[in-house]
This record gives structure tokens, sequence and C-alpha cells, in this order.
């Protein structure tokens, strides 16, 4: 049988990643998330690729990539920044001169 081939019975069970120390979890990149939400509402053209570089520093930051979680947080912070602006911009320009 198969179980006897790795010395136990029955199926293995599922481990998730490692837990992290509280030194770890200090390293944590921002995400963002709250922001990257209003850049969507504002801007969407920008607020989509936001979102999925929010997701990406989220999964690095749990599986402990910090250089990879700090570049996408990064870029969700920029992403967000000119999502803000060109919506505020549009929505400016749409009172004022309609």
């Amino acid at each position: 049988p198969v179980g006897e081939e790795q010395g136990t019975v029955g199926p293995r069970p599922l481990t998730g990643p490692p837990e992290q120390t509280p030194e770890e979890m200090s390293f944590y990149a921002p995400d963002y998330l709250y922001l990257t939400i209003v850049a969507l509402i504002l801007f969407p053209p920008l607020g989509i690729p936001a979102i999925l570089f929010s997701r990406k520093t989220k999964e690095a930051n749990k599986n402990s990539k910090w250089e990879e979680a700090y570049i996408n947080s990064g870029r969700t912070g920029w992403l967000d920044v000119f999502a803000i602006l060109i919506g505020l911009g549009l929505i400016y320009y749409l009172v004022l001169f309609m």
C-alpha cells in the first residue's frame, strides 16, 4: 500500500505557510487596501492594476518575500496616487466646465 512506503497510514495533513513571528510581521509592506478601493472608485483604469499589486503585496508578505512585497507595495501606492489625482481632476473638470 501507498501509506506504508511513507511510513504513515492515511492522508497527510494539509499545512499552510509557516507561522510568522512578531519580528517578521513588523517587516510587512503596506498593501494600501483602502486607498486602492478609493482609487478604483475614482479611476478604474488605474484602480484595477492597483488591486492586483495590492493582492501581490499581501501574498508576498504572507510568504515572507519582503523584497517582492515592498516592490509591489510601491507600485500600488503610485498607481493609487495617480488614479485618485486623475479621478479628482476629471470630476473637477466636469463640474467646472459642463
